[in-house]
């Protein structure tokens, strides 16, 4: 029974005292077909849905809030979240995504839906309740697995450009095709997404690539012209470069297998941006030697500098979560020339020290990073990363390295000697912090002052001020 949650005979009842029409429509009743869960419920009334939405908050003395501005209103039940909304139709002018609205009917609502499979409702019509409202067969279109426009695509698009970016996301979240007329009309009006702002294209970005199929996503925003406005990096690592008949990798599909990789081990949204962007500076570090070949040397560097930009661009966070996001750009090659030699003590301590607590994501990360189609050079490198991770538990139980200070402290090193803040107490700090990842000295107190006092002595630093 599609509206057997007990909320919805309230909503009826509320909308007949408020002498209104009511419908489920949207997300809900989409997702009750194909039988995922859903804890958002969108109402369409004619007539307010702030009315509706305050008579039913009334019915459960619940609190109401009003967006006036927007003529919305949303209330929680149990863990439901309820919006209502008038029914609304909408025109646009070229220069921006913002309608003009009017009143209208469910069937004005329905029509300026995104796609067939999220105009279709139910009825809270004491007559017909719970009966199925779908004039564009989007039942039909769930079953065959498209995604069609209700209206000529061009209309929707243009009207909205924003659909466009939710079409490939749809596609990637259900594994649904975008229909031929609704593919090619994103194409003619890909350059319409300039007039969106972009926290609302980066909030469907990273629905995309937290989906099942996030590598489909990013091909579909490539091939619709909508990825080199989004991220014009990213498309920037598509395609083979030859010379005297050597290519290197096609980092583009390379960077879409590393991300499909890390779906299958972690679900966090920030390591799955470092799997996006691990080797956006490729483009910009690539050379080639007739002697070696292709080249893409400091890409990890480089990399974690462009992340910044990259953040400020797409409009996301530059905080904590950037700074992880370079942090694992920047590293994403050091566990790999650990493995190329013997894995030193010396060499995991300052794997260890400049990861701290990510130390597990950057292996997830490297390991993702994986993509060879040779059986026997994919099985060789993961047993290698395993040798590493056995060494990184066997070097944290021993010097307890990750996220360590140092105990000698500038502070200290300035009250012992009666220096001022100087180059000298910079070096001091560095050479006993090398000491300790080298294991020269344990990470010890009384070692590093030991140290400190000898590293001193030989720089011939006195009880006097650095000039």
């Amino acid at each position: 029974m599609p509206l057997s949650n007990p909320i919805f005979p309230l909503i009826a009842q509320a909308a007949r005292a408020s002498k209104q029409r009511a419908f489920v429509i949207g997300g809900y009743v989409r997702d009750y077909f194909l039988e995922r869960p859903c804890k958002d419920i969108d109402i369409v009334v004619e007539g307010s849905g702030i009315v509706l939405a305050e008579e039913l908050g009334k019915q459960l003395h619940t609190p109401v809030h009003v967006y006036k501005q927007f003529g919305t209103a949303m209330l929680r039940y149990h863990d439901i979240e309820i919006e209502f909304v008038g029914a609304r139709k909408e025109s646009y002018r070229t220069n921006s995504r913002k309608p003009m609205v009017e009143d209208g009917t469910l069937e004005d609502d329905q029509q300026r839906r995104d796609f067939t499979i999220n105009a279709l409702a139910f009825s809270l019509q004491e007559h017909d309740y719970g009966c199925l409202i779908d004039p564009f067969g989007g039942v039909k279109d769930m079953q065959n697995g498209l995604l069609r426009t209700p209206l000529d695509p061009d209309t929707t698009y243009s009207d909205d450009p924003l659909r466009m970016v939710r079409a490939v996301r749809f596609a990637a979240q259900l594994g649904f095709t975008i229909v031929p007329e609704s593919f090619t009309s994103i194409q003619r009006n890909a350059r319409r997404l300039e007039i969106v702002s972009m926290e609302r294209i980066t909030d469907e970005l990273h629905k995309i690539l937290m989906s099942a199929r996030a590598p489909l996503g990013f091909r579909l925003l490539d091939q619709t012209g909508l990825l080199p406005l989004i991220l014009p990096q990213l498309a920037a690592l598509k395609g083979v470069e030859t010379m005297e008949g050597r290519g290197h990798k096609e980092n583009f599909s390379h960077t879409l297998e590393v991300v499909h990789n890390i779906s299958k081990t972690s679900d966090d949204l920030w390591l799955h941006w470092a799997a996006l962007l691990h080797d956006i500076a490729k483009p910009a570090t690539k050379q080639y030697d007739s002697q070696t070949g292709w080249s893409f040397h400091g890409h990890d560097f480089v990399g974690s500098k462009m992340i910044p930009g990259i953040f400020k661009q797409l409009k996301l966070p530059l905080n904590e979560k950037m700074k992880y996001v370079q942090k694992m750009v920047l590293l994403h090659l050091r566990p790999i020339a650990l493995v190329q030699e013997e894995v030193t003590d010396s060499a995991v301590r300052r794997l260890l020290f400049d990861a701290g607590d990510d130390i597990e994501s950057l292996m997830l990360l490297c390991e993702a990073d994986i993509t060879s189609k040779n059986e026997q050079t994919a099985k060789r490198h993961l047993a290698n990363f395993a040798k590493v991770r056995q060494k990184i538990i066997e070097v944290e139980e021993k010097d307890a390295i990750r996220n360590f200070q140092p105990p000698i402290s500038g502070d200290l090193i300035m009250q012992r000697y009666g220096l001022s803040p100087c180059q000298e107490v910079g070096v001091i700090k560095e050479r006993i912090k090398n000491a300790i990842l080298d294991g020269h000295i344990h990470n010890d107190y009384d070692e590093a002052y030991a140290l400190m006092e000898q590293i001193a002595k030989e720089m011939r630093i006195e009880e006097k001020e650095c000039l």
